[in-house]
C-alpha cells in the first residue's frame, strides 16, 4: 500500500486534506503529522479518526532527528506539506517562529525525503503548499499567474516564498520529483477564528464588535476549502513534475462588502431585524505592509486538470455560517485560554 504524509493535517485546510485523501484512497496509508500548536485541532477528524487508513503522529516538523526517523520507518513514497506558521499578524510580531516552521521545517522535510529515495525517485511526489501572498500586492487590475515574480511584503509571505524556492532547489539538485500550489485565502468548516470569516461568525454570536482593518478596501480572492482539497488531490495524482498551480476561486471580495454580506446572512439566519450585525462593524488601526489586492488567475489548473469550484461565494458562506452555528461548541473550545488574550491585544485599539 502507498504511505503518504500529510503535515499540518490537523489544520484547517490540512484537515480537510487528509478526509479527502482518507476516504476517497482506501488502498493508501495516511500519517497525519501535525504538531497540535494552537491552530491544529484533532475534533476536526474526528469522523475520520477510527478508519483503518488512517493514523495520527503528534510531532513537529522542525524536530531534524525525530523528522528522519519517521521516514526511515515509514518509508513515505509521497509527502503533502502543508504545516505552517500562517497568519500575517503573528508572523509581524513573532518573525522568527515563522521562519523556523515555514522555512527550516521545510528544509528537514526535504532533506528526510531526499536522503530516503535518491536513487530511486520513482513514483515518489513532494507537494508544497504555498499562498498566493508570496507574489506581494496588485493594484487595481491584473491577476497573479504561475509565472509572476515573487515579492513578499510580510514576514509570513517570506517565510513561505522562502521554503518554495528550496522546494524548486532540491528538484533542480537532486531531482526530486515536486508540485507547488499557490492558493487564495480560503474559508469554510473548521477555520480558526482569527481569520477574517470565522472571526465575524464567532463575534456576532457573541454581540461583540467586527473589527475591519483601515479602510476596508483590501482585496481578496475566496477559496471554499472543500474545493481546495480536491484540487490539491488532482495536482498531486495529475499534475506534471516540476510545475505550480495557482488555485483560485475567481471571487475577489473587498473586505468590508464580504463582512456585509456575511452579516446579512448572520441576520437572516438568526431572525434578527435588518442591519443588526452590521452594526457591530468596528474600524481598528491598519497593520504594517497590509498588501492592497490578491486575486489569483487559475486558468492552468482548469485547462490542464479540469478543475474548477464547485459552489459560488454566497453557497460556500452560507455553508460556512451553517457549519459554524451548528458547531458552537467546538468554537467555543478553539476561542478559550490564550486565543482570547491575543484576540484582545490584537484588535482591542
Amino acid at each position: 500500500m502507498k504511505k503518504i504524509l500529510i503535515t499540518g493535517g490537523a489544520g484547517f485546510i490540512g484537515s480537510h486534506v487528509v478526509r479527502q485523501f482518507v476516504t476517497n484512497y482506501p488502498e493508501y496509508q495516511i500519517y497525519n503529522l501535525d504538531a497540535l500548536t494552537y491552530a491544529g485541532n484533532l475534533a476536526n477528524l474526528m469522523d475520520i479518526a477510527d478508519l483503518p487508513n488512517y493514523h495520527f503522529v503528534k510531532g513537529d516538523i522542525t524536530d531534524e532527528n525525530f523528522i528522519n526517523g519517521l521516514f526511515e520507518e515509514h518509508r513515505f513514497e509521497g509527502v503533502l506539506h502543508l504545516a505552517a506558521e500562517s497568519h500575517v499578524d503573528r508572523s509581524i510580531t513573532d518573525p522568527f517562529s515563522f521562519v523556523k516552521t515555514n522555512v527550516l521545517g521545510t528544509v528537514i522535510l526535504l532533506q528526510a525525503f531526499k536522503n530516503l529515495w535518491v536513487n530511486n525517485w520513482e513514483g515518489k511526489r513532494f507537494y508544497h503548499v504555498s499562498t498566493d501572498e508570496v507574489y506581494g500586492t496588485l493594484g487595481e487590475t491584473g491577476l497573479f499567474t504561475e509565472s509572476t515574480p515573487y515579492s513578499p511584503n510580510s514576514p509570513y509571505s517570506a517565510s513561505k516564498a522562502s521554503s518554495d524556492h528550496f522546494v524548486r532547489a532540491y528538484g533542480e539538485t537532486y531531482g526530486m520529483p515536486y508540485v507547488i500550489s499557490n492558493c487564495s485565502n480560503n474559508y469554510g468548516p473548521n477555520h480558526f477564528p482569527e481569520k477574517l470569516i470565522p472571526l465575524c461568525i464567532h463575534n456576532i454570536l457573541n454581540n461583540k464588535p467586527l473589527p475591519i482593518y483601515g479602510n476596508g478596501k483590501f482585496t481578496r480572492d475566496w477559496l471554499y476549502v472543500v474545493d481546495h482539497a480536491k484540487a490539491i488531490d488532482l495536482v498531486f495524482h495529475s499534475g506534471e513534475n516540476h510545475q505550480t498551480y495557482n488555485i483560485g476561486g475567481f471571487n475577489e471580495w473587498t473586505n468590508i462588502d464580504l463582512v456585509r454580506l456575511l452579516c446579512q446572512l448572520m441576520d437572516e439566519k438568526l431572525k434578527k431585524p435588518v442591519g443588526t450585525s452590521q452594526s457591530l462593524i468596528t474600524y481598528v488601526t491598519d497593520r504594517p505592509g497590509h498588501d492592497l489586492r490578491y486575486a489569483i488567475d487559475a486558468r492552468k489548473i482548469n485547462a490542464e486538470l479540469g478543475w474548477k469550484p464547485s459552489v459560488t461565494f454566497e453557497q460556500g458562506l452560507e455553508k460556512t455560517i451553517d457549519w459554524f452555528m451548528d458547531n458552537q461548541t467546538w468554537l467555543e473550545n478553539v476561542t478559550s485560554g490564550a486565543y482570547q488574550q491575543y484576540y484582545e491585544e490584537q484588535y482591542q485599539k
